[in-house]
C-alpha cells in the first residue's frame, strides 16, 4: 500500500527505529508505506512513524479493524450467566449448576501461533514469524489455575529500539486471546538472529529468493 495523505489534526506517533513517542502537526503531508499489524507505517519529512489504529481518522482512513487471532474476551460473564434462568432437574445438583455455566474457550498453542503472525516489525513488511524471531511459545498454568503464555523471541539486531514496542505489542495481542490471563514476552539473544532462519515466503517478500 503505497498511498499519500494529509494529516487532519495533530496525530501521536512514534518515530522509528528510535521509539521516540512524538506528536505530528496537522496539514504535515504522509504516504502511507503499509498497514500490517494493526498499524499505520508512514514516510515524511520526518522519516518513518508508526501510527496507532485508534488515530485512523487523522489520516482520513477508515480503521483498519481488530487483526485475526486477536479476540476479545468475553465480559461480565459471570454475570451474564447469573442472570440467565437455570433448571435443575431432580437430584441433578452441582452438575446441572456447572453446566449451566459455560467456560471460556481454551487458548491452543496455534492460537499463539497464528496471533503472533499479527505482529509485524514496523520496519519491514513480514510478521515476526516468518522473520524467525519467535523462538519458544507455551501455555503454563500460573499458580492461580489460569492458563498464561510465555514467549521467547529475539530481534533482527541487538541495537533495535524498536524491541520492546514489538514485544509490548505481543504480549496484549496474546492477553486478549480466550482464557490467556497473562502474557509475558522474553526477547533472547541466544541463538543469535540470522536470515536462515526467515520463511520462503518471507524471503521472496524481501526479495532475497
Amino acid at each position: 500500500m503505497q498511498e499519500t495523505v494529509k494529516l487532519l489534526r495533530d496525530c501521536p506517533a512514534m518515530l522509528i527505529p528510535s521509539g521516540l513517542k512524538v506528536t505530528l502537526a496537522k496539514d504535515n503531508q504522509l504516504v502511507v508505506t503499509h498497514t500490517l499489524g494493526g498499524k499505520f507505517t508512514v514516510r515524511g519529512i520526518f522519516g518513518i512513524a508508526r501510527i496507532d489504529e485508534e488515530n485512523a481518522d487523522a489520516l482520513g482512513l477508515k480503521p483498519l479493524g481488530r487483526p485475526d487471532g486477536a479476540e476479545s474476551k468475553p465480559e461480565n460473564t459471570s454475570a451474564e450467566v447469573s442472570q440467565a434462568p437455570t433448571r435443575l432437574s431432580a437430584g441433578s445438583g452441582q452438575c446441572a449448576l456447572a453446566s449451566a455455566a459455560q467456560e471460556i474457550p481454551q487458548a491452543t498453542l496455534d492460537d499463539l501461533w497464528n496471533t503472533a503472525k499479527t505482529v509485524f516489525d514496523p520496519e519491514i513488511p513480514v510478521n515476526i514469524v516468518d522473520l524467525g524471531l519467535v523462538y519458544r511459545m507455551e501455555i503454563l498454568k500460573a499458580p492461580d489455575g489460569k492458563d498464561k503464555a510465555e514467549v521467547d523471541m529475539t530481534l533482527t539486531a541487538p541495537g533495535c529500539s524498536m524491541g520492546p514496542a514489538i514485544a509490548n505489542d505481543l504480549k496484549l495481542r496474546l492477553e486478549a486471546l480466550p482464557s490467556i490471563s497473562e502474557a509475558t514476552v522474553n526477547i533472547v539473544w541466544d541463538p543469535p538472529w540470522n536470515t536462515d532462519m526467515m520463511t520462503m515466503e518471507a524471503r521472496m517478500i524481501l526479495g532475497l529468493e
